[in-house]
């Protein structure tokens, strides 16, 4: 697993920023049901790829958050699209789903954090986590957005708010790290999501209407920047560690 760093923080904003903006390119053209089952086999070959590295590689591990981020909110938009559940129905089930992978996990394994994930059990833990938070902020930023009548830009404001207080109350009311940090996890999908529906969606919706298929590749360029940026420091830490 990689160091949690500001970097980290940024480049998991930006898979779900991505995320997003691919989803909605693709599943508004194509047929959802096809496009997710071909989503989620390039999903699954990220995922091998990740699971066959013996060491955490930045390029590896990247590439399978950015798959989690495109695959997650296409099964969470078809749900909504392709089975007609209500946004607030579909956050229910997902986060039913998220309890349930964070309950197993801690009777299995008695512990959450990313720091101790050494088996490949652990790491199957950790993937089934990641694809049920990105599920279910999807459902969560759509349900504000919509179902409340927030609009994106309102959604991403407050969530950019509420992300700074599971950090606050690590650092100053004492509250466990893991809890914090799995908070924060959660609460980037539906940041990052917001800020791209904003500049992605329609003038009629309450977005910029720049549009999904421009988005994307402005995101997907900073995106494999800072992968590169990251892979660099990771790597001149690597050659100064004694």
């Amino acid at each position: 697993m990689p160091t949690v760093t500001t970097l980290f923080w940024v480049l998991k904003l930006l898979t779900t920023a991505l995320g997003e903006s691919i989803s909605d390119a693709a599943i508004h053209r194509f047929s959802p049901v096809p496009t997710v089952l071909v989503t989620g086999a390039v999903f699954a070959v990220a995922l091998a790829w990740q699971f066959t590295r013996t060491t955490y590689q930045t390029t590896a591990y990247w590439s399978a958050v950015l798959m989690v981020g495109v695959f997650g909110t296409m099964v969470a938009d078809t749900f909504h699209i392709a089975f007609g559940l209500s946004y607030s129905t579909s956050m229910a089930v997902f986060g039913v789903a998220l309890v349930s992978v964070f309950a197993l996990w801690h009777r299995v394994e008695h512990d959450l954090s990313i720091h101790t994930i050494t088996t490949p059990r652990r790491e199957l833990f950790y993937w089934a986590t990641v694809c049920a938070t990105f599920a279910l902020g999807t459902a969560t930023g759509d349900f504000t957005a919509v179902t409340l009548h927030w609009g994106y830009l309102t959604s991403a404001l407050v969530f950019s708010a509420i992300i700074t207080l599971p950090g606050l109350a690590w650092r100053f009311v004492g509250v466990s790290g893991v809890a914090a940090f799995w908070t924060s996890y959660v609460l980037t999908r539906p940041l990052g999501a917001s800020y791209a529906d904003w500049t992605g969606k329609g003038q009629a919706v309450g977005g910029l209407g720049w549009g999904s298929i421009h988005v994307a590749p402005v995101l997907a360029t900073v995106f494999i920047a800072t992968v590169a940026l990251q892979h660099g420091r990771e790597g001149r830490r690597g050659q100064t560690a004694p």
